[in-house]
C-alpha cells in the first residue's frame, strides 16, 4: 500500500488542527492567564509536524484509493485526538493523560464525555478549546459521512453516493469538492447559532463557544449545569432549533440554498427523524404528568429538549431526566441508539438504517402472504438493493454486538451494571452523558478508573467510524495486495 496519501492528508489536517490552537491562546493573553504559552507551544510543535508530514507526502496526481480511505478514515481521528490532548495535559488543570486523551476524544468524535470539572471558573482557552474540538471533529464527521462512507459502502451509507463521484479510484478531488460546500453551510449555522444566543442574553464568548458545540451536535459546555445554568427558555428553543439543524443531512441544505426547496422537507429521513422526535418528546411529557415532576409548557420544553439533546447525540442538559423515573430512564435508553440523520454530524444508528429494516420486514412480509408476488423495495423513490440490505442488517447486528462487549468489558473493571450498561451505550452512540449518579447528566466521566476510560475512548472511535472502517484493519487480507 502507498501510505503517501494517507500521510498527505492526515499530515494537512494535523497542521490545521496545530493552527487552531492559537485562538485559545489569544483568548488566555487577553485575560492574562499563564495557559496561552501552552497553547502557542502546542499549536507550533502540532503545526510543523502536520506541516512537515504533508510536505514530505505530497504529490502531483495523488488519489485516494478504497484501502487507503479505509487507512485514513481510522487514523485521523486517533492522531488528531492525540495532539488534541496536548494543551489538556499540559495547561495547568492537573488532568493525566488519559483524562486529556479522553476529553479530546470526546470532543472530536462530538461525543460530549467530559472529565473537568469547575468549568463555571475554567480559563476562556481550555473551554474556547474544548468547543473548537467539537467543532473541527464535527466538519469532519459530515465530510467523512458524506464523501468516503458511501464509497466504502458501510452500513448501508452507499445510498447517499453522490453523483459523478469515483468510487473505485479517485476519491480525493471529489471530497474536496463536497467539503468545500459543506463547510460554507457548516459555518453559515455556526454564525446564526451564534447571533441567536448572544441576543437571547447569552454572553459573547459563551454564545461562540455553544454555537460550536450546538451545532456539531457535541455537547461540551462553558458551564457546569450547561444549559440550565442560564435559566432562559428562549436559549432553551435556540439550542433545540440547532441541535435539529446540525442532525439533519448537510447535503440537503446545500440543494436548497441551491434553489431546491423541497429536498429538506421532502426527504423521507428527514420526515421520519422529525416523526420520531415527536412521538418520544411526547411520550417524555406523559412521564411528567404521571410521576408529577413537571407541567404545563416547562414540562413541555424540558421533554423537547432532554429528546434532542439525547436522540441527536448532543448531550446538553437542562434537566435531569434520570430522576424522572423507571420508564424515562428506558426511554432515554432506547432514544442513545437511535441517533439522528446520515450525512449530518449526529450519532447512533441513524434513522434510514430503521427505516430500511422495517421495509425489509415489511417486504419479508409480503413475500409470505403471497408468495407468487413481485415486491420492490423504494427508499426516496429509489430502488433499494438487497447489497444495502445486507450491510445494514450487518451493521445494526455488529453494532448492538459491540455495545454488548463494551458494556461487559466495563462491568469487569468494576463499574455497576447501570453505569457500564450506560455508558457502553453512550460511547458507541456518541452521545455524551449516561444515566446513573456518576455519569448521568448531573455527573461526569472523573470518576472512572483509566482502564474504563481507555474503552470508553476505544467505543467512542468505534462509533464514530461505524465500526467496519475499525473492524477491516484487523483482517489480514485487508494488507495483502
Amino acid at each position: 500500500m502507498d501510505f503517501r496519501p494517507v500521510l498527505m492528508i492526515i499530515g494537512a489536517l494535523t497542521a490545521t488542527l496545530g493552527c487552531t490552537m492559537f485562538l485559545p491562546a489569544i483568548a488566555d493573553a487577553l485575560v492574562g492567564n499563564p495557559d496561552w504559552i501552552v497553547f502557542v507551544t502546542t499549536g507550533l510543535m502540532t503545526t510543523l509536524l502536520g506541516a512537515g508530514t504533508w510536505a514530505a507526502t505530497v504529490g502531483k496526481d495523488q488519489t485516494l484509493n478504497i484501502r487507503q480511505a479505509f487507512l485514513m478514515t481510522a487514523l485521523v481521528w486517533v492522531v488528531l485526538a492525540f495532539f488534541g490532548a496536548l494543551p489538556f495535559f499540559m495547561a495547568d488543570q492537573g488532568l493525566s493523560y488519559t483524562d486529556s486523551f479522553f476529553e479530546a476524544l470526546s470532543g472530536l468524535t462530538t461525543t460530549g464525555s467530559t472529565v473537568i470539572t469547575g468549568l463555571d471558573n475554567m480559563p476562556p482557552g481550555i473551554l474556547l478549546w474544548r468547543g473548537l474540538l467539537q467543532w473541527f471533529g464535527g466538519l469532519g464527521i459530515i465530510v467523512m459521512a458524506i464523501a468516503v462512507l458511501p464509497m466504502l459502502q458501510i452500513g448501508g451509507m452507499q445510498m447517499f453516493r453522490v453523483e459523478a463521484f469515483d468510487a473505485s479510484d479517485k476519491i480525493l478531488p471529489r471530497a474536496a469538492q463536497i467539503a468545500g460546500s459543506m463547510t460554507t453551510v457548516y459555518m453559515l449555522l455556526t454564525l446564526i447559532c451564534a447571533i441567536s444566543y448572544w441576543a437571547a442574553g447569552m454572553p459573547l464568548f459563551d454564545a461562540l463557544v455553544h454555537s460550536m458545540t450546538t451545532v456539531a451536535t457535541g455537547g461540551l459546555s462553558t458551564r457546569d449545569g450547561s444549559i440550565s445554568s442560564y435559566e432562559s427558555v428562549a436559549i432553551d428553543y435556540i439550542a433545540i432549533t440547532f441541535m435539529i439543524l446540525g442532525a439533519l443531512p448537510f447535503l440537503l441544505y446545500v440543494r436548497f440554498l441551491q434553489g431546491d426547496r423541497k429536498s429538506l422537507f421532502g426527504d423521507s429521513q428527514v420526515r421520519a427523524f422529525l416523526a420520531t422526535l415527536g412521538v418520544f418528546a411526547f411520550a417524555a411529557v406523559i412521564i411528567q404528568y404521571v410521576e408529577d415532576i413537571g407541567r404545563g409548557e416547562e414540562a413541555f420544553r424540558h421533554a423537547l429538549f432532554s429528546v434532542t439533546s439525547v436522540m441527536t447525540g448532543t448531550g446538553y442538559a437542562t434537566a435531569d431526566y434520570g430522576s424522572w423515573g423507571h420508564e424515562a430512564a428506558t426511554l432515554f435508553f432506547i432514544l442513545t441508539f437511535i441517533g439522528g440523520c446520515a450525512g449530518s454530524t449526529s450519532c447512533g444508528i441513524k434513522v434510514f438504517r430503521f427505516q430500511v429494516l422495517f421495509l425489509d420486514l415489511k417486504q419479508h412480509i409480503r413475500e409470505i402472504l403471497y408468495p407468487s408476488g413481485v415486491f420492490v423495495k423504494r427508499y426516496n423513490g429509489a430502488i433499494l438493493t438487497d447489497d444495502v440490505s445486507a450491510s445494514v442488517m450487518s451493521f445494526v447486528f455488529l453494532y448492538i454486538a459491540s455495545f454488548m462487549v463494551l458494556a461487559l468489558l466495563l462491568s469487569l473493571t468494576g463499574l455497576d451494571a447501570l453505569t457500564a450498561f450506560s455508558g457502553a451505550a453512550t460511547a458507541i452512540s456518541n452521545v455524551g452523558p449516561g444515566l446513573g449518579d456518576i455519569i448521568g447528566p448531573s455527573g461526569n466521566f472523573a470518576p472512572l478508573p483509566d482502564i474504563s476510560k481507555w474503552l470508553l475512548a476505544a467505543g467512542m472511535i468505534i462509533g464514530r467510524l461505524e465500526i467496519f472502517t475499525v473492524i477491516v484493519l484487523f483482517l489480514p487480507r485487508f494488507w495483502r495486495n
